[in-house]
């Protein structure tokens, strides 16, 4: 009696520890293997060919933990009605996987159930498009707890593409891309559109006849929430990059399409182009540089490439200066012809520092008067996220972020930190 009490008291513990590390980062004791393995390190195990998962591959664990991403009821989820898609976090590594339930009972698993699977036996393998764990059945996949917060990272149709195997069967947020061709009356989600950046970079989103929503009006460009998959019919070996909407509720803020070369990614010139944060020099005049879409004024805003540090998707991103009694500024030269129904772009905190006060401002009158668009926007943390502003604006514009000169920096009377932007994409109305 003894033994089976002590025998359920460390299920219990395990699976409470296995919770606390899904959006993580796990602090396993020293001791006895640990039953649970990474998503990250099941993943490394596949290296071309399918693998039995047994206890010499896992080092003498079976489980995985994680979080529940797909949809069933939604009707749009990769693998089937049976398909589960779940993902965990692990010493700041989002990684996640596609398990098709195997057997007659239906999954009753929804988005945010914290899950433990007994992985023991399963087949690793790239099927369809997708790495999968095969064999599992649904009673080996048990719910610790439900209504948990699932991470969802912010990425560009670039980003996505260029380091797809990174976010496949994980949640991602797509800014800064529009559906091409340009939707017309009739069209629907159903089946494979192409989202397109203005730099050229394309994924499908790929919608099943049978989702809930695949007969809704697809809209010209929107923010899409949904899990990276791969295609199986692509030639890569990890598939096309597709995206797999959950719900209708996955297109955000519906506009009119990205203007071309949108989004500006600041990718253009090397980093010690715009290396201080206030020049005036040939080769940057009154601190203007020309990037992809045009030239932009960095006043106060260099170009940052510190991984870790700097907020960006590509190889660099905008860094705007901390501390200063006045306003640090990136600022469009250039108009853009058709107004503008929507504007996003990435930012979050340099590093460590504290948080700052951004507005986003447009002008009509080639910049000689500006004019705030939206909320000031004061909770950059030490991580990336999208702001999103909604507009209607017609005839020619151009943009600027205006980071506010509140002073040197003394949280919490003061946060005036250094803030990182990337991915500004504008739409057009």
């Amino acid at each position: 009696m003894k033994n089976k009490l002590l025998s359920g008291v460390y299920w219990v513990a395990t699976a409470l520890a296995a919770t606390s590390c899904l959006e993580k980062d796990p602090d396993y004791a020293a001791g006895a293997p640990s039953p649970i393995i990474s998503l990250e390190d099941v993943r490394r195990l596949y290296q071309g060919t399918n693998v039995v998962l047994e206890a010499g591959q896992l080092s003498g664990a079976h489980q995985l933990v994680g979080l529940v991403v797909s949809d069933a009821p939604g009707g749009n989820a990769p693998g089937g009605p049976a398909g589960l898609v779940v993902q965990s976090k692990r010493r700041g590594v989002v990684r996640g996987i596609l398990i098709p339930l195997s057997g007659p009972a239906a999954p009753a698993f929804a988005v945010g159930d914290s899950v433990v699977v007994d992985i023991a036996g399963a087949t690793l393998a790239r099927s369809a498009g997708a790495l999968r764990l095969e064999g599992i059945a649904p009673d080996r996949v048990r719910k610790v707890s439900s209504n948990n917060a699932v991470a969802t990272r912010d990425i560009s149709v670039g980003a996505l593409v260029a380091n797809f195997e990174t976010y496949e069967s994980t949640l991602v947020r797509i800014t800064g891309g529009s559906i091409t061709p340009l939707p017309v009356s009739g069209d629907t989600y159903g089946g494979n559109k192409t989202l397109a950046d203005g730099a050229g970079n394309r994924l499908t989103l790929h919608t099943e006849a049978t989702a809930a929503f695949a007969a809704r009006r697809l809209p010209a460009s929107a923010t899409f929430v949904g899990i990276a998959v791969g295609s199986p019919d692509a030639a890569s070996p990890a598939g096309a990059p597709q995206l797999w909407l959950r719900t209708a509720a996955d297109a955000l803020d519906p506009s009119g399409p990205i203007y071309p070369k949108f989004p500006e990614g600041f990718e253009a010139v090397p980093q010690a182009t715009k290396g201080s944060y206030n020049m005036n020099t040939a080769a940057v005049p009154d601190n203007t540089v020309t990037f992809g879409t045009g030239p932009w004024k960095l006043y106060q805003s260099i170009l940052g490439n510190t991984s870790g540090r700097d907020r960006y998707t590509g190889t660099q991103g905008i860094r705007l200066q901390q501390g200063l009694t006045e306003a640090a500024t990136v600022e469009m030269k250039f108009d853009l012809p058709n107004g503008a129904t929507k504007v996003t772009l990435l930012y979050g905190a340099y590093y460590t520092d504290a948080a700052s006060a951004w507005k986003l401002e447009y002008s009509q009158d080639q910049g000689a008067t500006w004019q705030q668009t939206g909320p000031t926007i004061t909770d950059a943390g030490n991580f990336q996220r999208t702001s999103t502003f909604l507009m209607n604006i017609s005839g020619p514009v151009r943009f600027r972020v205006n980071k506010l000169g509140l002073g040197p920096n003394n949280p919490p009377a003061v946060s005036n930190g250094r803030l990182g932007l990337d991915d500004i994409a504008i739409y057009e109305n």
